[in-house]
């Protein structure tokens, strides 16, 4: 049954469309859930199952995070990762992440959904990468339907553990072959290409420091196959720098083009370390970023080069 809703009579509708227009007195006309018409309240329709009178309002577009972790939700004030840097920080957490549950997950997602709807987000990432004890990814979608948000569910891991020379304790790392076959499970499950999808998949190994290259080559390999997007950290701090070019005797950008991580279907969390020659390759082949102010602060990972990026 076809469920319309009008938005009218808005101090400013802005629309951040091409031309950026900011329309006064503006009104929104949606149809089962897509937006079908913007423009002055006198000429859109004058009815709808539903109306809002958005007088003294501003209405613009939702906004979208593009990179979280929503189960950190459930620590973020343990005392000993208060004041260390990035690999300080997992170090610490590691082993309580261990302890996490399918009910902890669940409550964690509604928990950063409830936030990011609160502040005027309608469309979020998540990137899930442990799953200890009953954990999935599945208890984050089922979060996500349940409150109604736009989702890319990333399908995070971790297969490098300390004994063959990564960060995240064994504990917490999966085997391989597993996670590739849960994530083709995920995709054939859950993935919705369409547009105006509420649902999509995304193939998200974590980092370069907890999951090994054949990992990273042969989740490209299976996201192109089935059409959806990559994610990663990556460049995230000095730490991080120093153990690509000591493990891989590449930079981080280097390891990822190596990798077959850059193009339109990529992007990476963090390139707060970024050099130029891996600025100019990410320009080049469209890899996206997403620089997560707040995070580099907390951790004093540094400023990602947002100014120079935007420059090219």
């Amino acid at each position: 049954m076809t469920k319309t809703l009008l938005i009218k009579h808005a101090r400013v509708l802005v629309t951040m469309d091409e031309e950026r227009r900011e329309i006064a007195d503006g009104a929104v006309f949606i149809r089962d859930n897509v937006i079908v018409q913007v423009g002055a309240s006198a000429d859109l329709p004058q009815t709808a199952d539903e109306v809002i009178d958005a007088a003294k309002h501003v209405v613009m577009p939702g906004l979208v995070n593009t990179h979280h972790h929503m189960y950190q939700s459930l620590t973020r004030v343990i005392p000993a990762a208060q004041n260390g840097e990035l690999f300080n920080w997992l170090q610490n957490l590691y082993p309580i992440w261990a302890n996490l549950t399918a009910e902890m997950v669940q409550v964690s997602t509604l928990t950063a959904m409830s936030e990011l709807i609160l502040s005027g987000c309608t469309t979020s990432s998540d990137h899930l990468y442990i799953y200890p004890n009953d954990c999935t990814l599945d208890d984050s979608i089922a979060a996500a339907r349940k409150i109604g948000m736009r989702f890319h569910a990333a399908r995070g891991s971790m297969s490098v553990g300390q004994s063959k020379g990564g960060l995240p304790p064994d504990c917490v790392v999966e085997e391989e072959g597993a996670i590739l076959r849960d994530t083709q499970r995920l995709i054939e499950t859950y993935h919705d290409a369409n547009r105006y999808a509420m649902q999509r998949i995304v193939v998200a190994p974590c980092s370069p420091f907890s999951v090994s290259r054949d990992l990273m080559k042969e989740a490209a390999a299976m996201a192109r196959n089935f059409g959806v997007s990559l994610h990663t950290h990556l460049a995230e701090n000095a730490n991080d720098i120093a153990y690509s070019r000591e493990k891989f005797k590449m930079t981080p950008a280097e390891y990822a083009e190596d990798c077959g991580w850059v193009g339109h279907d990529v992007w990476h969390a963090h390139c707060v370390q970024l050099d130029d020659d891996g600025i100019h390759m990410f320009g080049r082949t469209g890899t996206g970023i997403a620089h997560c102010p707040c995070s580099n602060m907390r951790l004093a990972s540094g400023i990602a080069p947002i100014r120079k990026m935007l420059d090219l």
